[in-house]
């Protein structure tokens, strides 16, 4: 027995000295000893490895030849990885794992898989026939540094689909979905069509829509009214697919860097590459939470394998009529769930695909199953009553005392900082780089209708304003962040300057753009400069 077990009473929750220790800890002493003995692994998932707890976040990039999954790595690196090809035919035929290395060079899969400090040691499973259709390009590059990133092969339509690959690619793609932080699916605007393979691969990837992202990618070479129809025929495609009344995040941009082609809509794909940037830029703040969440998932999954396995078990015949019984159990396998569902309160979308199950159970045999241990299904529970709990606590903890975790490098610093940065120059940052008070431009027409609100010794009151500022029909709550704003000097009234300041807040609030949360010192009037200094 472990160590740090108490075998009487209540359990209390493990100690852990960080997240990732606790999760390897939580894994190997609780889960993993129910995983082992209800045969999960040939059912579900291998069992998972120190690597798996340590790696860095993983990207995967899935789409249909020629969208632009390479290039978009070329454009977040901003520099070629080995084994790197491009082109309009499908080039990619291999698993690519862009990873950080010292030295920059070309693994082989079958090597790759007996590396202890890699997470694709269970990838063995898929034979030689993947083995040889994967390898990890290492290179020193500062985007790498944080993520790892997963090229895929193009997936194919047509005629070409029916080539065989000689491994389950579907399955290949399912097995890097549980351990990735994001998958994105390319798409190109040209190319809409979702063929059957591809279909299978996102069913395959079904349970992991919260960690899939959409790209309509080279959205440049078609004008905004196809845009429209494209971005509308995409939706209603994937609607089909992915069967959830969630909308999927698409982010519509051209993700290389080469002029647009058609430079209709800048704005809204500097904008859109923004938010993917952000996104995949959180991916390290937020890893250990996303494993955490990994483990959870598994261990409901554990649970209700085990209650099956005993399940069947149960209903074995001890001496005749094995194959019979086998047969029957299988075919009646709905009802089994339905059974399970109703004894132990567990949700049905905890189930696996009965479909799947029913396959996996016909080459099993039934009479190895073991009968219903409940301190396995215990231990797991408190798993997931106290230790996860704690765990929580911890995540917290260690996101509040690290400095602010990003990818940096690449094409990501392209746009954090100077005059390209996304919104720089624009809504309140218009005019930061001028030297005159940018709000003077329209003073002219600002003191005219300051002055026929008869101000005081230069001076308008609240009561007066408000009546001026609510013909922009903008909400209270707005307009009473701008008037914060707007008085400067916080004696309760507005000058000409602080007037004039708040019609512009309300002319950049009007226009589209977000108030900001403190006054910029190139807003700041003039007149009060010297004050706030």
């Amino acid at each position: 027995m472990f160590s740090w077990s108490n075998k009487e009473g209540k359990k209390d929750p493990e100690l852990f000295q960080n997240v990732s220790e606790g999760l390897k800890r939580l894994y190997r002493t609780k889960l993993f000893p129910l995983e082992d003995a209800y045969h999960f692994h040939d059912f579900h998932s291998p069992a998972l490895e120190e690597a798996d707890f340590d790696n860095k976040p993983m990207v995967l990039l899935v789409g249909q030849y020629s969208t632009g999954k390479t290039t978009f790595i070329r454009h977040l690196m901003e520099q070629d990885f080995p084994g790197m090809r491009i082109g309009p035919e499908p080039t990619t035929d291999s698993f690519i794992a862009v990873m950080h290395g010292e030295q920059e060079g070309v693994i082989p899969g079958n090597a790759l898989v007996v590396d202890p400090k890699k997470p694709f040691r269970k990838l063995n499973a898929f034979g030689n026939a993947f083995l040889n259709r994967f390898v990890c390009a290492q290179l020193n590059n500062p985007v790498l540094e944080s993520i790892s990133i997963i090229d895929t092969p193009g997936i194919l339509s047509g005629e070409k689909q029916r080539i065989s690959r000689g491994y389950d690619f579907a399955a290949v793609l399912e097995w890097f979905a549980e351990r990735v932080d994001r998958i994105i699916l390319l798409f190109d605007a040209h190319k809409l069509d979702i063929s059957d393979e591809f279909s299978e691969v996102i069913k395959a990837l079904k349970n992991h829509e919260d960690k899939m992202r959409v790209v309509l990618n080279k959205a440049d070479q078609i004008s905004t009214q196809q845009l429209m129809r494209v971005y509308g025929a995409l939706m209603w495609s994937l609607g089909k697919i992915i069967n959830t009344p969630e909308v999927v995040r698409v982010y519509i941009g051209s993700f290389w860097a080469q002029p647009l082609l058609i430079a209709d809509n800048r704005k809204l794909f500097e904008a859109e590459e923004q938010d993917l940037f952000k996104d995949i830029q959180s991916l390290p703040r937020n890893a250990a939470l996303r494993k955490l969440n990994d483990l959870i998932k598994r261990a409901r999954l554990a649970k209700v394998h085990a209650y099956i396995i005993s399940a069947l078990k149960k209903e074995m015949p001890s001496v005749f009529g094995k194959d019979s019984k086998k047969k029957e159990l299988i075919n009646n396998l709905g009802a089994i769930y339905d059974k399970i569902q109703k004894e132990h309160n567990i949700s049905p979308g905890d189930f696996p695909n009965v479909k799947k199950m029913q396959e996996l159970l016909a080459v099993q045999d039934f009479t190895k199953f073991p009968a219903f241990k409940p301190k396995l299904l215990e231990s797991v529970e408190d798993m997931l009553g106290n230790d996860i709990a704690k765990l929580m606590t911890l995540v917290r903890k260690e996101e509040a005392s690290m400095p602010s975790q990003v990818v940096k490098g690449g094409a990501f610093d392209g746009t954090m900082n100077g005059p390209f940065g996304h919104g720089y120059g624009e809504g309140a940052g218009e005019g930061i780089d001028e030297l005159e008070w940018i709000v003077a431009r329209d003073n002219p027409t600002y003191d005219e209708i300051f002055y026929t609100l008869s101000p005081i010794n230069g001076k308008v009151s609240g009561a007066t304003v408000k009546k001026e500022m609510v013909k922009s029909k903008l909400p209270n709550t707005v307009l009473g962040k701008i008037w914060s704003l707007a008085d400067v000097d916080k004696d309760g009234y507005l000058d000409d300057e602080e007037f004039a300041l708040a019609n512009h807040l309300i002319k950049v609030k009007l226009e589209g753009h977000e108030l900001p949360a403190k006054l910029p010192a190139h807003l700041v009037p003039p007149s009060k400069r010297q004050e706030q200094n």
